[in-house]
Formats: C-alpha cells, structure tokens, sequence
C-alpha cells in the first residue's frame, strides 16, 4: 500500500499567483510557511520554519487568487510532487510542491473582517465563527462585521427541546 498525503497549515508567504493553462484551466500558485517550536538538550527554546510551494487547480484557483493575500492563514491538503526541467543555464532544476486537492481558509484576520474572505475554497462552512463574539448587546465588535451566530440571551430549558 501506497499512501501520497500532505496537509500544511500555516501562513501564505506571498500574494497567490493565478495564470491559466492553454487549455483555459486555472492555476493558482504561493507559498506557505509553517515553524516548529521545541526545547534543546539546554533547555533554550529553538525555532525552525519551513516553506511549502503550493499548486491549486480549477474554481479553488480563482477563489485562492481572489480571497487569500500575504499574511492570511490556511489549512491546504493534496499530494506531494517532484517536477523537473531543464534550465536556461544547462543545469536541470527540480521544484517539490503539495498540489492541492483542498484548500481550507483560516480565521480571518480584525483589519479584513468586512473584505468577506471568510468562506471556504471547497464552498464549506466559514472558519471565521470561532472569534468568541456572542453577539451580546456589549460585544465589542460590530455583529454586522462578523458571520457570527447570534445566541438568545434568556437561558435554554433542556426540556423544551423537541428531541
């Protein structure tokens, strides 16, 4: 058995890069940086970052290219890739990429809560409900600013619930 997954969630290095193919399909291309925090034998606290060249094909291309920017988190799963070609210089190149077969948005940053970017590239559900706003009269965020869902401010009765 064979198994071929990658699943990276971290922030885009870069604004996405959307072209089309001669055949008129999408492709949107960026990069996005995850890092891993740990402690040495010393005990000092150390910090790497990895990058990841990623590829989207299709509507998620277009939805990447239109919602994403630099800065902005996301969950991205697919499939590793090698491809190769020759350089101008004569010296053969490689590129290993996740070509994605999800692309998932993250929460939404406070700057661009009104710029709509909170759907899913999949057309899932928005991440972005998880602010902790509850929509109260004090909430110190507008409630028209945030897809948030409102809570009724009068406790529930568990027994008036039908099931």
């Amino acid at each position: 058995m064979y198994l071929n997954k990658a699943l990276v969630i971290g922030n885009l290095t870069r604004d996405p890069e959307v072209k089309a193919l001669p055949s008129g399909i999408q492709v949107s291309t960026f990069s996005v940086a995850t890092n891993r925090v740990w402690k040495d034998k010393n005990g000092a606290k150390q910090e790497s970052v990895d990058f990841h060249n990623v590829v989207v094909f299709g509507r998620q291309a277009e939805t990447v290219g239109q919602y994403l920017k630099k800065g902005s988190s996301v969950l991205v799963e697919g499939r590793m890739q090698t491809r190769s070609w020759d350089g101008q210089d004569g010296v053969k190149k490689y590129r290993t990429e996740i070509v994605a077969d999800r692309v998932q948005f993250g929460p939404r940053s406070a700057g661009s809560a009104g710029a709509g970017a909170g759907a899913g590239a999949t057309g899932g559900a928005s991440s972005a409900g998880a602010s902790g706003a509850k929509g109260g009269e004090d909430a110190p965020i507008a409630k028209e600013a945030l897809d948030t869902i409102e809570y009724p401010s009068e406790e529930i009765n568990p027994d008036d619930i039908p099931f």
